[in-house]
């Protein structure tokens, strides 16, 4: 019989293994159909936009490039890029509902692949060997070009040349005393001289300017200086050359314009900035202001939105133009003839050009009557200047150049801009205020989004360059740069004189606020070398507020974030030591740096001091109340984290006899010298003599947490470096 209220027994089975189901951990194959979807459904409403990106990733592969120490890994790269392609095609072919998700991961493996592959084969082509060894040479050599700088009463000359061993030809580039360069020493010369080379410099210490990597990629094996007179063997050709129309510009401006500000317009007029004195270039970096003298996007700008706009409404005035041609069209053909002249006037350098181009791609889209400002046309712009000097992407011109025009963009095109910028029924004061109160948000913002950029760079940046440009950018743009091509226009007619006057008081106010800005206390922010990993992360976040739309641009708080802690705890190095170990800097509590010896080089110091977070001039280690110094050697004793470290430095190459050195070197932990130790010198934690600074270049110790950084570890098996080679 059966019980009352029960159930079937084959029914309660199958609830049971219902419930079963539900305790078991998600199959593997239904993970990964759940990601894609996801990722898919992101994608596609987040107002993902490849374009922008498809620049950075190509800009990642170059950087990966730079990163990665050695040809098998460089191959292993390209290799990922192109697995991570055919794995997307293949995993996800014939699912339609993955379409977005597909195109993306192929188009992020081949075109990181193919960012690679660009610079490696940029650095086969162009990439020269440096020489050997420091050596004076006589050499005959054609003239390249001709740099003058006045303020250092010097010029620059680069010869190509033919080496006397090889029989092949070579770029060499030679400082010349002013006195001894003639003016028949120019572009296309042929000249006979007598020259102490030396191979391009490696990083003096770890997170410094990189010249030798600088100069393999402009083809230079040497640099040097004359010893002697000049031989002209051949003048050069006269006549119509750019450079020398460039050198005759720029004197012409400041034989019209006294002092520092003949030296500032001739800069604008030309792209000359030879003659800028280094308390003024010095004061302009420190206001934020350096960006006024590079030729670049506000420059070329200016001059193509002047031409654009005069000659619109020029041929607005001539009816039978106006009326047979569409005017955009013609006035665009007109600005850039105008850009593209100003550019190969002021010598086409890689920010010129691509401001350049990203003024053709605007007046392009004014003609077509197409959105003029958008990160479309700024990827295009990055686009082309990657695939012709894809070298350009490590150094600080073209990241901050990019840096300011994606802030630009991103800012002026986002929602609350618009809507604050929108046409209203208000006063012409009222609009006036909101167009300036945007100018400094706007100039604030730039200076956010470079900060990270100039600290990596040059370890020290300008805290008030936002407030700087709110004054700087409208003098030089709507009043200094007009009135010099005015002036030029009318000397013409040698009726220039008082528009040239005007020139002067206006660069002379902007000199002023450049240099009551930099004067200011907290004027300048300082900072030791970040990790590569802090700068990745700020320019990650950056990006992906900038190209993302919607919520999940907010994404981006959380790496500026992280990079923002790791900034805030990058240590400042306790000692550095320069790669031919006589340059030697030791940091002290209260912002003072003890430095070996009281070099006459400005070089040295500066580095010394930027990369020690230093304002204030080095002490000489001798004159340190609690440092042993003799002739041959300086005997240091510092407390660092749980220890006393004893620091032995040497001061000359004096030989001393080998049983007391060791004796030294046994009661020392860093043994410092610029020449080679003998084998019993063994100190109890690092001997850095010239046979190990050679192969690692300099260095910066971390003495609390024990941690080395050399030079070294960034170079890898790149054609520039030669550290374990001498």
């Amino acid at each position: 019989m059966p019980i009352s209220g029960g159930s079937d027994p084959s029914s309660a089975a199958d609830d049971v293994a219902v419930q079963r189901t539900w305790r078991k951990p998600p199959a593997l194959s239904s993970v990964g159909p759940r990601i894609a979807a996801y990722l898919e459904q992101f994608l596609a409403g987040s107002g993902f936009d490849r374009a922008p990106w498809i620049a950075v990733i190509f800009a990642s592969g170059i950087l990966a490039w730079f990163a990665l120490g050695a040809a098998w890994q460089w191959l292993a790269g390209i290799g990922a890029g192109l697995l991570l392609a055919i794995a997307a095609g293949a995993l996800l072919r014939g699912l339609d509902d993955r379409i977005l998700l597909r195109q993306t991961l192929i188009t992020i493996g081949l075109v990181f692949a193919a960012g690679i592959v660009t610079v490696w084969i940029r650095s086969e082509l162009v990439g020269a060997d440096p020489i050997a060894r420091p050596t004076v040479e006589r050499v005959q050599g054609y003239v390249l070009e001709r740099e003058d700088q006045p303020a250092r009463e010097r010029i620059r000359l680069v010869l190509a040349v033919r080496d006397s061993e090889s029989g092949q030809s070579r770029k060499i580039r030679i400082n010349v005393p002013v006195e001894k360069a003639d003016v028949a020493v120019a572009e296309g010369a042929i000249v006979k001289l007598r020259a102490r080379l030396m191979p391009p410099a490696s990083p003096m210490l770890p997170g410094a300017y990189d010249f030798a990597r600088t100069a393999w990629f402009q083809g230079l094996a040497a640099t040097g200086s004359l010893v002697g007179d000049i031989e002209l063997i051949e003048a050069a050709e006269g006549g119509g050359r750019i450079p020398q129309i460039q050198r005759i510009l720029s004197g012409h401006v400041r034989e019209r314009v006294d002092g520092s500000a003949g030296t500032i317009a001739a800069a604008f007029a030309s792209g000359d900035r030879g003659g800028i004195a280094e308390a003024d270039e010095v004061a302009m970096r420190d206001a934020g202001l350096t960006h006024l003298l590079s030729i670049s996007g506000l420059h070329v700008s200016a001059v193509i939105a002047a031409a654009y706009l005069v000659a619109l409404k020029l041929l607005a005035l001539i009816p039978a133009i106006a009326l047979r041609v569409r005017l955009p069209i013609a006035a665009a053909t007109v600005g850039a003839v105008a850009g593209i002249g100003y550019t190969l006037l002021t010598g086409a350098e890689v920010p010129t050009v691509r401001s350049c181009v990203a003024a053709m791609l605007v007046l392009i889209a004014l003609a077509m009557g197409r959105d003029a400002l958008s990160l479309r046309m700024v990827a295009m712009a990055a686009m082309f200047v990657m695939l012709l000097w894809p070298e350009s992407v490590v150094g600080p011109s073209f990241q901050m150049s990019f840096s300011a025009v994606i802030a630009i963009v991103a800012l002026s095109t986002s929602g609350p801009v618009k809507s604050f910028l929108a046409p209203r029924e208000e006063s012409w004061l009222i609009r006036s205020g909101r167009r300036v109160l945007m100018l400094f948000i706007t100039g604030l913002v730039i200076e956010i989004a470079l900060m990270p950029i100039v600290l990596f760079h040059f370890h020290r940046a300008g805290v008030y360059g936002a407030f700087a440009n709110v004054f700087a950018i409208p003098l030089v743009t709507f009043i200094s740069m007009p009135l010099i091509a005015f002036s030029l226009f009318l000397d013409l007619l040698g009726l220039g004189a008082p528009v040239w006057w005007l020139v002067e008081r206006s660069l002379d106010l902007l000199l002023a606020i450049a240099h009551w800005t930099s004067a200011q206390p907290g004027s300048v922010k300082l900072m030791p070398q970040m990790s590569h990993l802090t700068i990745a992360l700020f320019a990650l976040g950056s990006l992906w507020l900038a190209l993302w739309t919607g919520k999940a641009r907010l994404l981006g708080f959380m790496p500026i974030l992280a990079a923002s802690m790791l900034l805030m705890a990058t240590p400042v190095p306790d000692l550095l030591i320069g790669r031919d170990g006589r340059h030697v800097g030791v940091t002290m509590d209260g912002e003072r740096l003890l430095s070996l010896r009281n070099s006459r080089s400005s070089y040295a110091r500066d580095n010394l001091m930027e990369l020690a977070s230093v304002s204030s001039d080095p002490v000489p280690m001798a004159e340190w109340p609690d440092a042993r110094c003799s002739t041959e050697f300086c005997l240091l004793n510092i407390e660092r984290g749980t220890r006393d470290w004893t620091i032995l430095m040497a001061r000359n190459r004096d030989l001393i006899e080998e049983r007391a050195l060791a004796a030294a070197c046994e009661q020392s932990d860093i043994v410092i010298a610029d020449r080679y130790l003998p084998a019993s010198c063994k100190p109890r934690w690092l001997k850095a003599d010239r046979g190990f600074l050679q192969e690692h270049g300099g260095l910066s110790i971390d003495l609390k947490a024990e941690r080395i950084t050399a030079v070294s570890a960034t170079q890898g098996e790149h054609g520039w470096w030669r550290g374990s080679a001498d």
